[in-house]
């Protein structure tokens, strides 16, 4: 798609982290006129300020819409507040970043979403089109903005997107040629509202396929809207090959990646290549380290109370030791405590400690409200025995304490890594 068909010349980025510097840096090569702003003053703008983008940040003024064709809002950025409340309600176009992507970009797209196993099963996605040498980039919220393909991604190469609630907010156009949906639980209430609202924009990922398109979706799960043709998988299905990476979980990832590389044509050779090969991403299930029969275990991505109860099915038999806590997301931890065998402990950090508490202290599980990460893991470490594990899996976001959750696994690696 040309500049010239973009809605106007003049457009206002809204947050500039990742994704809303990318589209800033695409739509000011293009010849528009580009605003950005963000609330935080700190923010990195010297790359903008030289490609000629008029920076703005600190506090919202809703003059910064004058004029404005079309707003891009990054994810991270809520609907409610004011400048993209103010572009509605003024009729500008609001758009995602992934909307903006999928407009200037021609390239078949496998989009998946879903709760959990998104990051991993499209990094597997990724591996299996790779092992079946097809040209293939792997973006979105596995933290590579899609615009940043715009002018650099091969005309021919298949885009794997993965897709979470937030990007799919503000789409309009985005039909994946494979969409796939791999679980939904509840999560982001505090944005969404309730599951219903989280659920539902989920399954706009489906909305404009069409029946020369692919939907996968969880065996049994609901209607879905859109024409497309409908796959299942479950992780009992027969696969090409067993997956490299562990647990339950996984095998319905891999079961959900093998489905999605079918509809675009990859034969179960390189499937299976794929799926025996693939180590998984970091900040998922990552062993760090095995010291004195002690294995340590980063499962920082697990943001949210079902993530953490697949963590704690992927050790049967192993006594645990598990960190948890960070910013809640307005979800009940009654389940979670629920899912600790006896003699598991846990190590309570961050701003939910409290409500995680109360709800293992109702279930009988051992506890240490450790407060921030380098007091429980060394807490953890002191008497955790060979066999146990010590599992970083917090059911939280981690903004109370760390900028996301990468730097939150960072930081237990580096301190598992200086235990002597």
């Amino acid at each position: 798609m040309s500049g010239s068909q973009l809605p106007g010349t003049r457009v206002l980025v809204v947050g500039l982290a990742r994704s809303g510097k990318a589209a800033a840096e695409v739509l000011a090569a293009r010849g528009l006129f580009v605003s950005g702003f963000d609330r935080d003053h700190s923010v990195e703008t010297g790359r903008l300020r030289e490609l000629g983008v008029e920076v703005h940040t600190g506090r919202e003024e809703e003059t910064l819409l004058q004029g404005i064709d079309f707003v891009v809002k990054s994810p991270g950025v809520p609907g409610e507040t004011p400048l993209v409340a103010g572009a509605r309600s003024r009729g500008i176009p609001v758009w995602s970043e992934i909307e903006l992507g999928a407009r200037l970009l021609s390239n078949p797209i496998v989009g998946i979403t879903g709760t959990n196993g998104k990051t991993t099963t499209s990094e597997l996605v990724g591996a299996i089109l790779r092992a079946a040498d097809r040209p293939v980039e792997v973006a979105g919220n596995v933290g590579r903005p899609l615009t940043s393909l715009v002018g650099t991604a091969r005309p021919d190469a298949w885009i794997v997107c993965e897709l979470s609630s937030f990007q799919l907010e503000d789409v309009e156009t985005l039909t994946p040629e494979v969409g796939v949906l791999l679980n939904l639980e509840p999560d982001h209430l505090d944005r969404h509202g309730s599951f219903e609202a989280y659920v539902a924009t989920k399954l706009r990922l489906f909305e404009r396929q069409s029946s020369e398109d692919t939907a996968v979706v969880p065996r049994g799960f609901g209607p879905i809207p859109g024409a497309a043709r409908r796959v299942e998988f479950a992780g009992s299905d027969e696969l090409p090959a067993e997956p490299r990476i562990p647990g339950p979980h996984n095998r319905e990832n891999a079961a959900a990646a093998t489905a999605a590389a079918r509809a675009a044509g990859i034969d179960d050779d390189a499937i299976a290549e794929g799926l025996r090969t693939f180590p998984g991403v970091p900040h998922r299930i990552e062993l760090v380290r095995a010291l004195r029969g002690v294995r340590y275990v980063n499962d920082s991505k697990a943001t949210n109370v079902a993530a953490t109860l697949r963590a704690l099915a992927s050790f049967p038999g192993s006594r645990l030791h598990v960190i948890l806590g960070g910013r809640g997301k307005a979800e009940p931890y009654a389940p979670l405590a629920a899912a600790f065998a006896p003699g598991d402990r846990a190590y309570l950090i961050g701003e939910a400690a409290q409500a995680i508490g109360t709800a293992l202290d109702r279930a009988g599980v051992s506890r240490v409200d450790s407060g921030d990460l380098a007091a429980a893991v060394g807490e953890a470490a002191a008497v955790a025995l060979p066999g146990d594990v010590v599992l970083l899996s917090p059911a939280c976001a981690s903004f109370d304490q760390f900028v996301d959750f990468e730097a939150r696994g960072d930081e237990f690696r580096r301190l598992v890594e200086e235990l002597q």
